[in-house]
């Protein structure tokens, strides 16, 4: 399985000819490594509903057919949109597809859509091609990221540290070693002005205190599993 990270929080998962998007926030993202007109998709998930993360949801998926998953306030925004193929779980729901599964898990953030519908903010955890993803969404530090680790055997957690919106670096190492999982890359950061931080240091402080290992990804850039 391959990890491309997209810039902000999106990223492209790929396996087996299979690409599922997380959180396709492209048009009007300084940091976008895509168009939203030239990426595949045939999953799109989804973590809440701030314009920096539904992002290209409606149009990547207007354009390609894919599923979207979103939690049940955003799934019904979406179908009025005109989005077809859409998942409604709520928090604690595991939805099956034929190249995996993905499951919505709590996190601590706010959330109101651009065209105001308020919901629930989520962390997703995917399974695809074997491998266990987690994307923690915007959550702030929380315990029950200690929970989410003990539940599920966690591969690659993809972790906000930037800040400002969501926990800091500093937060997140300590989400980190909750968490326990075998490698870390970092997400939400450097977008913007009040969210840029120092990547290298926070791998310099998961490394040296929990077993995780940290994959910095710019932009543009794929870590293969």
């Amino acid at each position: 399985m391959e990890i491309r990270f997209l810039g902000h929080s999106a990223f492209e998962l790929t396996h087996d000819g299979v690409t599922v998007l997380i959180d396709p926030f492209l048009t009007g993202n300084p940091k976008a490594a895509a168009s939203a007109e030239e990426v595949a998709a045939d999953a799109i998930l989804v973590t809440h509903g701030h314009g920096d993360h539904i992002g290209d949801t409606v149009a990547i998926a207007k354009r390609t057919g894919a599923a979207v998953l979103a939690i049940v306030e955003i799934a019904e925004e979406l179908r009025a949109d005109g989005v077809e193929n859409v998942r409604d779980p709520n928090l604690g729901g595991t939805v099956s597809f034929e190249w995996g599964s993905a499951k919505l898990v709590p996190a601590w953030h706010t959330s109101t859509t651009p065209k105001g519908t308020v919901n629930t903010p989520a962390g997703l955890i995917v399974v695809l091609g074997g491998s266990t993803i987690y994307h923690l969404g915007d959550t702030a530090l929380f315990g029950d990221l200690e929970l989410i680790g003990r539940r599920h055997a966690i591969d690659v957690a993809l972790m906000p540290i930037g800040g400002h919106y969501t926990m800091d670096r500093h937060d997140a190492v300590e989400a980190a070693r909750m968490i326990g999982a075998r490698k870390v890359i970092p997400c939400h950061y450097d977008t913007f002005p009040a969210i840029v931080t120092d990547a290298a240091a926070f791998q310099a402080d998961v490394e040296n205190s929990t077993a995780s290992e940290v994959i910095v990804l710019a932009p543009g850039e794929r870590h293969a599993l």
